[in-house]
């Protein structure tokens, strides 16, 4: 990992002062540090991409759509048992996928 990435990662994440950074520039910010510190960084990177999935920027790019979702997915599913935000996590990634996967409901 380009420890100058890093550390650019979390001068971002400092100066952002929000409790999770949303949009790309979260999605950057927590890739980057997830690998670092995956129980740390791994819930919120799993939240990010399943709001960004729902981004009006991805609306007509299903394979997209699908992509962030399975990688949220594969990201909750690696934080250990004993995270205290794995479950939730992995259960709204889980239920954004199970609803892509579904498509609209009829009313």
């Amino acid at each position: 990992m380009n420890q100058d990435m890093v550390m650019r990662a979390r001068v971002m994440l400092l100066s952002a002062n929000a409790r999770v950074v949303r949009g790309a520039r979260g999605l950057w910010i927590y890739r980057i540090l997830t690998p670092v510190e995956p129980e740390v960084y791994g819930s919120k990177l799993a939240y990010v991409l399943v709001e960004a999935s729902a981004s009006p920027l991805v609306k007509d790019l299903p394979e997209q759509r699908m992509a962030l979702l399975d990688e949220a997915v594969e990201v909750a599913k690696a934080l250990s048992p004993a995270n205290p935000f794995r479950d939730k996590v992995l259960a709204k990634a889980l239920l954004a996928r199970r609803r892509e996967t579904e498509g609209p409901s009829v009313s």
